[in-house]
């Protein structure tokens, strides 16, 4: 066994033995140690962790004596059995429980609903079109079959796709409607991708910062990450090119539009100049465009210009429609859509139906579009609100978004986000700590902000007291 596969290190909470367990039980649990394998000698894993070798000695013996690992007289000592359950929070790097990015999303899916969260990346319900719903339920409801009752075809609903198509069409992209594939989700649709076009072990790159349920679903498929750092103008170009030639790729995700959590959108040229360089070094690129209903006007599209070649695009309604009827869309290539129709129906056997329908009646109801401008005209006035509430309490927004629902915030010298976000936490208010977006944990003093759940008063309140302690 490599030690520089194992990469351990000592908790300075543990006791030395119990640090040496917690090294080796956390690569277990990540699936970085699988079974059969076999662990360091004890001299070789005491030097690596500069302490005794009787404390390797004890620490081997107690996890063996647990069943975790077995001891081979004459051999080493290798992991024992069937492996435990995944645990991905295992798979990334360490980081407090209270601020991680899984915590993130389950804590702001669990709490009551008297928590705040200024964190989270969706609308509260009250801004979403509900009564576009109910008239889209009861139009499906009673026109009755297959919508309530069938499986749809592996590519998904055709009406909807060709809507899909037409409002691609609208953003500068030619796109089929039998490039379109349908899945219940945006999130599901990369996770089709990513079975699709990877294997365990292969690099993506990814914004650094960036949505942080991108690196939690990458490190679900064992794959190498690599941050570009992305500021207001998108990736730093000569960061990108190095990347491409130094870890080539499998391919490269991101937002060009209304980018999380930064709120930048591509211009035409930097979109060109990723491009050039994709194809120079034999990349793909993954455009998640999952906030386009919240442009005011179309920005430059990486799919638009490469014409789905190179460039796969992937969205959803969940942001601006509904999360309970989730429907997303992959756009990618014509000759690779019959092979990604296979994964789909392997895993999958089709999409929701039901949702599909709904989803597409209350898309081309009429007042869907004037709900849109309502929403992004309700967007501009939280954005501005919330602008100058963080501007009192010192807390800068270096680039101002011109759409979409957030504020990349940075605070005030010698402030570190985690602290705050805990002290927060205590007055049941969830933020969004800078680092959970960031690959190197370059961004310890930003906090993303949701302009739209940034109504109530006693967030900052709170936050001002946070920040004080």
């Amino acid at each position: 066994m490599s030690l520089g596969v194992l990469k351990p290190q000592l908790d300075p909470a543990l006791t030395r033995v119990e640090a040496a367990m917690a090294a080796i039980e956390a690569r277990i649990a990540g699936r970085h140690l699988a079974p059969g394998a076999r662990l360091p000698s004890v001299r070789a894993f005491a030097e690596s962790l500069g302490i005794s070798k009787s404390t390797v000695v004890e620490a081997y013996d107690r996890l063996a004596a647990q069943g975790a690992i077995v001891s081979r007289p004459g051999s080493g000592f290798y992991v024992a059995g069937r492996p435990e359950p995944f645990c991905l929070a295992a798979a990334g790097p360490r980081l407090d429980r209270a601020v991680d990015p899984l915590w993130i999303s389950r804590q702001s899916f669990e709490t009551y609903p008297d928590v705040l969260k200024p964190g989270c990346g969706w609308l509260p319900p009250e801004w979403m079109p509900e009564e576009a719903l109910r008239r889209a339920l009861r139009y499906v409801a009673r026109a009755g079959g297959p919508a309530l009752t069938g499986y749809d075809e592996p590519r998904g609903l055709a009406p909807l796709r060709e809507h899909i198509a037409r409002r691609m069409g609208e953003r500068g992209i030619a796109a089929h409607p039998d490039q379109i594939v349908l899945a219940d989700s945006a999130t599901q649709a990369l996770d089709l991708l990513c079975r699709f076009l990877i294997e365990p072990g292969d690099t993506v790159l990814v914004d650094d910062p960036c949505y942080f349920n991108f690196q939690a679903l990458l490190r679900a498929q064992r794959v190498k990450l690599v941050g570009v750092p992305f500021g207001p103008q998108g990736p730093d170009l000569a960061a990108f090119e190095a990347a491409l030639r130094e870890h080539r790729p499998r391919f490269y995700l991101t937002n060009s539009t209304l980018h999380n959590p930064t709120g930048a959108s591509l211009g035409p040229a930097i979109v060109h100049r990723i491009l050039r360089l994709a194809e120079a070094h034999d990349t793909l690129v993954v455009e998640d465009d999952i906030y386009a209903d919240f442009e005011v006007e179309p920005a430059a599209r990486l799919a638009g210009f490469d014409g789905l070649e190179r460039v796969i695009q992937i969205g959803g309604f969940s942001k601006t429609l509904s999360s309970a009827a989730r429907i997303g869309y992959v756009a990618l290539r014509r000759d690779w859509v019959e092979r990604f129709l296979d994964l789909k129906v392997a895993v999958t056997l089709g999409d929701p139906h039901l949702a599909a329908s709904v989803v597409h009646r209350a898309v081309t109801d009429a007042r869907y579009r004037h709900d849109l401008e309502a929403m992004r005209a309700r967007l501009a006035e939280a954005r501005g609100r919330a602008i100058r509430r963080l501007a009192a309490l010192g807390i800068a927004v270096p680039f101002v978004p011109g759409a979409g629902m957030f504020l990349w915030a940075r605070l005030p010298d010698g402030l570190d986000a985690a602290e705050v976000s805990r002290g927060a936490l205590t007055e049941r208010v969830i933020l969004a700590p800078g680092n959970v977006f960031s690959v190197s944990q370059s961004a310890p003093d930003y906090l993303r902000f949701n302009v739209a759940q940034c109504a109530d008063p006693r967030i900052f309140a709170v936050l001002e007291r946070a920040m004080a302690r």
